[in-house]
């Protein structure tokens, strides 16, 4: 069982990305003006290559207005899906960018993929804080600890505010499961014990999802509960065994196609968030590996 019986309510604001079906959070502690923004967003429109700051500067601007400190900046993992705003809040407002310190599996990977030479360091060190597993730390007085919960990427973490439980992508709302575990170091059967992990965490702790799929249609939703994911959850409700689980999780990953944005957010993102060095004519360019990275991806065994 996890160790954790704090039970203090941060102020929690969610921000959607619809472009990537992606919640970004502004999470203050509620007896200071500390705060924390997790997974931020970063605007790129792929066909031109451009990017944009109208979903980082919304919640820059309210962290102004409301006079708060930004103190954390939270990726939970290596995204795959969209880019990281993380350094363009920092240089806006300061804090620290953090992430597992298991970042440098991923770097070496993804290092090989993108064909990356010795300048890209494959240490975690583009990062400000690299993170034990299950370690605390605070958000002003706000007791916080990193949960270490891989099997989607080996450095997934989900982080615990007071009472509120961030879970990346392991989790998506009841309706929606879980998150895939076909990706380069990724590996089911982690997933699902990570996932044991997180339902350990009190009844009625909140659990906030990275992504919401809005299956058949329905409103938009960002929270949910440990009691209801154990009660309803379509991929691991009802005491599902990890051998099912594992069944089912790999049958399903090989029916999915590949993220729209994964090419450009992991050269991205596993710099955390900052662009390659540009070339001698001042342009930043991203790469395509053609066929480097759908046999990592499809296979079973990771």
């Amino acid at each position: 069982m996890i160790d954790w019986d704090c039970e203090i309510q941060p102020h929690i604001e969610p921000f959607f990305d619809s472009d990537s079906n992606t919640f970004s959070y502004l999470v203050q502690d509620p007896n200071s003006l500390s705060c924390a923004v997790i997974d931020s967003v970063l605007d790129f429109d792929y066909p031109s290559g451009s990017i944009g700051y109208e979903s980082a500067d919304g919640i820059i601007d309210i962290i102004k207005r409301r006079g708060l400190d930004l103190q954390w900046l939270i990726e939970t993992h290596v995204h795959a899906d969209h880019l990281s705003a993380a350094p363009y809040i920092q240089e806006k407002l300061g804090g620290q960018i953090m992430i597992s310190q298991h970042i440098a599996q991923v770097q070496e990977e993804f290092g090989r993929v993108f064909n990356e030479g010795t300048r890209f360091q494959r240490d975690g060190s583009q990062f400000d804080k690299l993170l034990k597993d299950d370690e605390h730390y605070y958000l002003g007085e706000l007791p916080c600890i990193a949960l270490y919960t891989p099997g989607h990427t080996p450095a997934c973490m989900t982080h615990v505010l007071g009472n509120s439980a961030f879970v990346g992508d392991t989790l998506f709302m009841p309706d929606g499961g879980t998150a895939r575990a076909d990706f380069p170091g990724g590996c089911a059967q982690q997933l699902y014990q990570s996932i044991q992990r997180v339902l350990e965490l009190s009844d009625d702790t909140a659990l906030y999802m990275c992504h919401d799929y809005q299956p058949n249609g329905r409103e938009l939703e960002c929270r949910t509960t440990v009691a209801d994911q154990r009660a309803n959850n379509v991929h691991v409700g009802h005491g599902i065994s990890q051998q099912d689980y594992v069944q089912m999780r790999l049958a399903r990953d090989k029916t999915l196609g590949m993220p729209r944005l994964i090419l450009p957010a992991l050269q991205v993102n596993m710099r955390a968030g900052h662009f390659p060095v540009s070339q001698d004519n001042g342009t930043v360019y991203l790469k395509i590996p053609i066929n480097g990275l759908k046999p990592a991806l499809i296979t079973e065994d990771s």
